[in-house]
């Protein structure tokens, strides 16, 4: 399948996409380097508390939270093609000043500041890289390839941040912490060398803009059925290790494996099945393995079937994003995609940040397993809210 741009030019799907997918995965394996890093640089090195370790692994998620209006407005106003490239010169910087942080360490206070900013800008390159290469392979490869082109980039964030983090972390105790942020500098560069022969996509300037604000009321049916959805990943990243430690059933690495495995897996057998039948059963469909993932996991009385359990979430939670993300973009014109896909991303970057906090007070209220209950919960509401937003 090709798609035909200006002047005559055409593409087919790989062409379109591999190029920014591998410059996704390059600076996605820069977020997982950090990630596997910074809490023991920080709490060991620097001598701050768990408070601060929070501060500064959370900072990340603010900024782009923050940015994805803006970046949505760039990417729509000048081109998709730099929005993705402002995310990687940004990624670039930050690593910079990750490395000054580490020839500051024998001034923690200083090395703080600068990690901060480091984490700040990180995450702005984030809300650009993700808003202008989903626009930009969307708009390479068709619409009628968005599905497929949203499930393709997940897959290379997922995975570089679950290949960043053993990487780094393995570059410290072999050689030191500051090979990793070097590596961090240096990866993004060279990952967008792929996309330099990539054609850029139009730009229609004189189309008259959609108030952010309307953008998120038409595709917010959408983002709050993704918001909700996303609870449940929430849950296992923060309190499956906990959970599994409370049982005396050992470590949780198997649970997060089989979580991955059968998310990645999902994502590349069934990638194109959001476009071919349609976003709204797709979502459905997950959404009910999902919920039974959670519950399976809620009733366990076994290691075993607790891991069964993010297995099934991992696949029910694999095509939620680009089903849903179907849906959202067929709210709004062309020319506001890049807006569109920014606000949608915004509302997973919401989820998670709330999962987090309010687990853990069903946790310190109940037990670690009721925290299951509580995604199964939110995955009901987010059935229910894709029902609501059916046409």
């Amino acid at each position: 399948m090709s798609t035909t741009l200006e002047k005559g030019q055409t593409i087919n799907f790989y062409q379109a996409t591999a190029p920014i997918i591998i410059s996704v995965f390059g600076v996605y394996l820069t977020i997982g380097i950090a990630l596997g890093v910074l809490p023991g640089f920080v709490q060991n090195t620097l001598g701050f508390d768990s408070i601060i370790v929070g501060l500064v692994i959370g900072l990340q998620s603010l900024s782009t939270l923050l940015t994805r209006a803006y970046s949505g407005k760039i990417t729509d106003t000048r081109g998709a093609k730099k929005s993705k490239m402002s995310g990687v010169v940004s990624a670039v910087i930050a690593g910079i000043v990750y490395v000054l942080a580490v020839l500051f360490q024998a001034h923690p206070l200083t090395a703080l500041i600068f990690l901060l900013l480091a984490r700040i800008i990180h995450g702005v390159g984030e809300s650009f890289l993700v808003t202008g290469a989903l626009t930009w392979g969307i708009g390479l490869a068709g619409h009628s390839n968005s599905g497929k082109v949203m499930t393709w980039n997940g897959i290379a964030m997922y995975a570089g941040i679950a290949i960043g983090a053993p990487l780094s972390i393995w570059l410290s105790r072999e050689y030191n912490i500051m090979s990793a942020f070097m590596l961090i500098a240096l990866l993004p560069f060279v990952s967008s060398l792929s996309t330099t022969k990539l054609p850029s996509i139009p730009v229609d300037k004189d189309h008259v803009r959609t108030p952010f604000y309307k953008v998120i009321g038409a595709i917010s049916g959408q983002g709050l059925s993704l918001a909700f959805s996303s609870m449940a990943f929430g849950c296992i990243a923060s309190f499956i290790a906990l959970f599994f430690s409370q049982k005396n059933w050992g470590d949780a690495s198997l649970a997060f494996m089989i979580f991955g495995i059968c998310y990645v897996l999902t994502r590349i057998f069934f990638a194109s099945f959001p476009d071919k039948y349609g976003g709204f059963k797709i979502a459905l469909i997950s959404l009910i393995i999902e919920v039974a993932g959670q519950l399976l996991i809620w009733t366990s009385a076994s290691k075993t079937l607790a891991i069964i359990g993010c297995g099934l979430t991992g696949v029910g939670f694999s095509l939620i994003f680009p089903a849903l993300g179907v849906l959202a973009i067929r709210k709004v014109k062309p020319q506001m995609r890049g807006t569109a896909l920014g606000a949608y991303v915004a509302f997973v970057d919401l989820s998670l940040g709330l999962a987090g906090p309010i687990a853990g007070l069903i946790a310190g209220w109940f037990n670690y397993q009721t925290v299951y209950l509580f995604g199964g919960i939110s995955c009901i509401v987010s059935m229910i809210i894709l029902l609501c937003n059916k046409k």
